[in-house]
């Protein structure tokens, strides 16, 4: 029986010394002070609007975006901006990114205050994109023609040239090359097109936008892409508080057939023209018999196309698809430079 107590005598011994170690370390843990988690500081875009926020084109859609780039990306992206009225306020040196939608800004003529912000802010590395401030001629009559339609033009909005020949007299916006990494700084390349009616696919691959590319027009300080200015895209990112789109969205498409030309050049015609300006700098003359919506166009090389129409659910979500990816590559582009 001694036997037995001296042997059990250790393993008590050492059972309590070490349940009064764990003991000791509980309690010194739970004195300690947690340490916070990792806070990952919210990237903030400024959104300019002259006038009521409330009133502001396509309301769902900046935030929609924003918060598409902050679930498919690692960017931490606030999906709510910051609204200011005007340039001249000091809030925009905090933030890197200015959307600016032409049609929110009512008067394009900058101010002395906004023209040396403006020039402070792109000097520090700010940037500006201006949504639908690429209007093609026959968009200009009304505001909101070039909020409902977009149009491969290679041309800036006068107002939108005018403003930044304010803040830098001596530099001109040039065409983005389809080839700058800004096409695939996130996504690269065109949905897949198979849902679209094969009538049309070949004209949205080839030409629409080709190899996911949109008509974009730039400014650069010092080699660098200060703003950028684009057709309308923000019709196609809003979505509703339940993930649906919130606008629809047609495709207006080129289209010819045999002895088509003859017959338009020699058409009766009561409406108006406008010249637009291609890519390669040549011109296209476009005829409206309704305001704000082509009919036919003659082309530099002498073939004229009428245009066509297109209305389906397929394709307005290809288009959606299109234009967020695009919006997504935007931020990862901005915010990755």
């Amino acid at each position: 029986m001694k036997a037995a107590v001296t042997f059990l005598i250790p393993i008590f011994s050492l059972f309590w010394a070490q349940a009064l170690v764990a003991i000791v370390e509980i309690e010194e843990s739970a004195t300690k002070p947690a340490l916070p988690p990792k806070e990952v500081p919210y990237l903030k875009v400024v959104q300019l609007i002259q006038g009521d926020p409330m009133q502001r084109q396509y309301a769902d859609s900046l935030p929609s975006l924003l918060a598409e780039v902050r679930e498919r990306t690692t960017l931490n992206v606030d999906p709510f901006p910051i609204y200011i009225e005007s340039l001249e306020d000091e809030v925009i040196f905090k933030h890197p990114i200015i959307y600016i939608n032409f049609a929110d800004r009512h008067d394009w003529t900058l101010s002395a205050g906004e023209v040396k912000n403006l020039k402070s802010f792109i000097e520090r590395g700010g940037f500006i994109f201006i949504d639908a401030g690429i209007n093609a001629l026959f968009l200009r009559g009304n505001v909101r023609y070039g909020q409902m339609h977009s149009f491969a033009d290679w041309e800036v909005s006068p107002e939108v040239e005018e403003a930044f020949r304010q803040v830098y007299p001596d530099q001109l916006f040039e065409p983005l090359p389809r080839n700058d990494v800004f096409f695939k700084s996130f996504y690269a390349g065109l949905p897949d097109a198979t849902p679209l009616p094969h009538s049309i696919r070949e004209f949205i691959i080839n030409e629409k936008w080709p190899q996911g590319t949109y008509s974009a027009m730039v400014l650069k300080h010092k080699e660098r892409i200060a703003v950028m200015v684009m057709p309308i895209m923000a019709m196609g990112w809003g979505k509703s508080e339940f993930g649906q789109w919130t606008t629809r969205i047609g495709f207006r498409v080129r289209e010819g057939v045999e002895g088509l030309s003859e017959r338009l050049r020699e058409a009766a015609y009561g409406g108006e023209s406008y010249e637009t300006t291609r890519e390669d700098g040549r011109t296209d003359v476009i005829y409206c018999e309704t305001p704000g919506m082509p009919a036919w166009v003659e082309e530099p090389s002498g073939d004229w196309r009428v245009f066509r129409y297109y209305h389906s659910q397929e394709i307005s979500d290809y288009a959606h698809t299109f234009y967020t990816r695009l919006g997504v590559n935007l931020f990862v582009y901005v915010f990755s430079q």
